[in-house]
């Protein structure tokens, strides 16, 4: 398999070849990537055989080590390793010490990667395991087949005067979300710096891509939500709401216009991004209970993807990264920026 940098026309055109890749995802695209480079990553756009791969590398006294975010865009376990098999003479080349994938494959195909030598990390995007639900269907179907809790609670908030606004972002209503953002977070949760959100929320929008959301009752905001439709896929993105309730159902009515939203864009798969494994949804123990239970209210259809893997180049060097080169790359970044390395 032949391996290098796109061209210059390739990248304006990189929506294009991704979505064209099973699927596509959000995590691939290249507004992403622009969105990664606050963070410290260098977007590389690359071409392996026919395959688009979104590349993010960060450099280190290690040397540079590379992330694809979702990536490999690829159907099984055999076109990734043969992929990545291709890739690692290339990225060796060029200084690296490590790739770090996080392809969506299913849970299922994760043999494959330990017999490729692939080493278990932890996640970086917090959706190894994840609730989706096919919107494909009209929307009155779609409504009468949600789970009757679903079904209740929306009708609920209709009926008790919640109502749901798309606004664009913009610097108050950006830190309104980021508001309940962190409201819901205390406690439970980290953060990124509110520029972190903003910038997100920005360029998403802007790109046509992103709407945010707020439900309001008694003319007080009491839950927003952010989501991204790209290709024929949306992605409940962030989503927050006030601790104190004063109306039922509130959040439910907001994503079930997330959801109206989605599919007026073409999606016909919603991604809640982000639950407990599927083993552990009726563990009132995991810290994502609470979280996966609101999702299971539209659906039951819980996935579990292979997770994160770090593909050594560089023994020595990814040795001494896993010793205690990522512990001080974490350490100083969080003092620097107040932000996470990943």
């Amino acid at each position: 398999m032949s391996v290098r940098f796109a061209t210059n026309d390739e990248v304006a055109h990189w929506d294009d070849f991704i979505l064209s890749q099973n699927g596509g995802n959000i995590f691939a695209s290249p507004v992403y990537a622009s969105i990664k480079m606050y963070g410290g990553y260098t977007p590389r756009y690359i071409i392996v055989g026919k395959t688009a791969v979104t590349v993010l590398e960060k450099r280190t006294l290690l040397g540079r080590w590379w992330y694809l975010p979702k990536g490999p865009l690829v159907r099984n376990t055999e076109e990734l390793v043969s992929l990545i098999d291709a890739l690692k003479p290339f990225a060796h080349s060029r200084g690296v010490f490590m790739m770090k994938i996080e392809s969506e494959l299913p849970a299922t195909e994760a043999p494959g990667l330990v017999a490729a030598g692939y080493q278990k990390v932890k996640p970086v995007i917090p959706n190894a395991s994840t609730i989706t639900l096919d919107i494909s269907a009209d929307i009155e179907t779609l409504l009468t087949s949600l789970p009757q809790k679903g079904r209740h609670a929306i009708r609920r908030a209709e009926r008790d005067g919640v109502t749901i606004r798309s606004v664009a972002v913009t610097r108050d209503t950006a830190k309104t979300m980021f508001g309940l953002l962190s409201d819901t977070a205390s406690g439970q949760f980290g953060l990124r710096p509110y520029s972190y959100y903003q910038q997100y929320w920005t360029l998403f929008a802007e790109a046509g891509l992103g709407q945010l959301f707020f439900a309001e009752f008694e003319g007080r905001v009491v839950a927003g939500a952010f989501s991204v439709a790209y290709g024929q896929k949306s992605t409940y993105k962030d989503g927050a709401s006030v601790r104190d309730r004063t109306v039922y159902g509130a959040s439910h009515l907001l994503q079930w216009h997330v959801i109206k939203w989605a599919k007026e864009h073409g999606s016909l798969l919603h991604d809640f991004c982000g639950s407990p494994p599927a083993a552990d949804l009726a563990n009132t123990k995991h810290a994502l209970y609470g979280v996966g239970r609101f999702k299971q209210s539209f659906s039951k259809h819980a996935v579990d993807y292979i997770g994160c893997y770090d593909v050594i180049i560089r023994p020595t060097a990814y040795r001494l990264w896993r010793k205690i080169g990522e512990r001080v790359a974490h350490k100083l970044f969080f003092m620097t920026r107040r932000d996470y390395y990943y």
